[in-house]
């Protein structure tokens, strides 16, 4: 097979589970920012302020994901 030669195909298994990582990784993060926004605007809108908090919470820890995710890109990207 001429691709075997040619690709290296442990590398290229490294790439392709790293970026499919990543990219759940990085939508569950958002999904649980967006979550704790709306659900913690809600609550504090209904008088519930510990569920309030709580969803505060779950939204700044979706975010922090989000961006030490972007930050470790970027890193990635400009040591190689």
């Amino acid at each position: 097979m001429i691709a075997a030669k040619v690709v290296d195909w442990a590398t290229l298994g490294k790439v392709v589970l790293a970026a499919l990582t990543s990219g759940v990784v990085v939508a569950i993060g958002f999904s649980c920012a967006l979550l704790g926004a709306v659900r913690s605007t809600e609550m504090r809108r209904a008088g519930r302020v510990l569920e309030a908090g709580g969803f505060a919470v779950i939204g700044l820890l979706g975010a922090a994901v989000c961006a030490a995710l972007i930050v470790g890109g970027i890193i990635v990207m400009t040591s190689k």
